[in-house]
């Protein structure tokens, strides 16, 4: 049986797994990261019913499409684009261009096969009754120091992702699994928003300040002096909002702050002209708000 998808189980198409929302639940994806399992946990992790990856090229022992078979052991519907169709960290161009060259049992089950068009492939899941991605186990990213490759007192960093790139490893080599592509061919994506608190619980009427650092991916600095920082903060569900300028506390830190007027979930955007960076360029901040 099939039904015509609804507002709420539209298919989403995004640059990357890691900028799924809570609105991803029960819906298909196109995430243009790559195949691996921890972009395959993600998308298990964010509850979609079924995700299209890209394949990465596929990569030793498969592993640019490994997450396609973890996937199968949850029963999640699971293929990948490939990647000489279409560029890799671009939904856009994956859904326009994009060609299925690899699919798990679940995904044939469904109909999905390799040779099918991205975006004909994404329409079919999403109008298929499938359930939502079961919670997966925790599975964590790894940073390892490789202090046998070290020299002259430099640092040699091996990642799982580029994501995990902190200031103090400037001046560091770093090896990371991420692919080397900016997200939607982005020049703006290449800047990361570091929240400085390890645990964002507000108490609901009582301000709240959230500091943060703003670095350059590529080289690990910080970015310093920006005057045109917006930060926009709201309540999903919900109409409540604030924009503000965030205040620079100096190298590369800054804080803005807010009252949350009830319990619930506030997301943090972040635009600044000067960066290039609109509202939608990066994956938002998440705060909790209790009641006292």
């Amino acid at each position: 049986m099939q039904m015509t998808p609804t507002q709420t189980s539209a298919p989403l198409v995004t640059d990357s797994v890691t900028m799924l929302g809570a609105d991803a639940r029960g819906r298909a994806a196109i995430a243009a990261s790559h195949g691996g399992i921890y972009a395959a946990y993600l998308a298990a992790k964010a509850g979609l019913k079924a995700v299209i990856l890209s394949d990465a090229g596929v990569g030793r022992e498969r592993a640019g499409i490994s997450g396609l078979a973890y996937l199968a052991t949850m029963g999640v519907p699971a293929a990948a684009i490939g990647h000489r169709s279409a560029r890799i960290g671009d939904g856009v161009d994956c859904a326009k261009r994009g060609i299925i060259t690899c699919v798990n049992e679940p995904a044939a089950a469904a109909g999905i096969r390799a040779g099918m068009h991205a975006s004909v492939a994404l329409d079919l899941l999403a109008a298929s009754e499938l359930p939502a991605a079961p919670i997966p186990a925790p599975q964590e990213e790894t940073r390892r120091r490789v202090s046998e490759a070290e020299a002259d007192g430099i640092a040699v960093l091996a990642l799982d992702s580029a994501s995990l790139v902190t200031p103090q490893d400037a001046g560091a080599i770093v090896l990371t699994g991420s692919h080397g592509a900016l997200l939607g061919g982005r020049p703006e994506t290449a800047i990361k928003i570091e929240p400085l608190a390890n645990e964002a619980v507000a108490n609901a009427g009582t301000r709240f300040k959230v500091r943060f650092k703003v670095i350059d991916s590529k080289t690990g600095a910080a970015k310093t002096d920006l005057n045109d920082l917006t930060v926009l903060v709201f309540l999903s569900p919900g109409i409540w909002q604030q924009r503000d300028f965030a205040s620079s506390l100096g190298e590369g830190v800054y804080e803005t702050s807010f009252v949350p007027p009830s319990a619930g979930v506030y997301y943090v955007f972040f635009q600044s002209a000067s960066l290039g960076l609109s509202f939608n360029s990066l994956t938002p901040l998440t705060i909790q708000a209790v009641k006292n």
